[in-house]
């Protein structure tokens, strides 16, 4: 299992490639990260913790993070469902 500041580390290069950022707010981030650890440690994958593990692993993959909604979430709300990524903003 990853510890919190790897898969910070890893979530940060994502978002790099992805030209998102992960949220500002550390404390969104340390609490989100401590979900995807507890659902790795208790389902065996990093299910996001703001969505329902259903027990169908097919169904289940959909929602392993970074999950297959988060892009269109970020576009359509700046953010997505869980808040661990956000839109990517203009620095001046």
């Amino acid at each position: 299992m990853a510890k919190p500041e790897e898969l910070k580390t890893e979530y940060e290069k994502y978002a790099l490639e992805k030209d998102i950022s992960l949220n500002p707010n550390e404390k969104i981030v340390n609490a989100i990260i401590g979900g995807l650890l507890n659902n790795e440690d208790k389902y065996g994958e990093k299910y996001c913790p703001c969505r329902k593990v259903t027990g169908d692993k097919e169904e289940d993959k959909k929602i392993i993070c970074p999950c297959i909604y988060h892009l269109d979430e970020i576009n359509s709300m700046g953010h997505c469902h869980c808040n661990l990524f956000v839109k990517k903003t203009a620095i001046f």
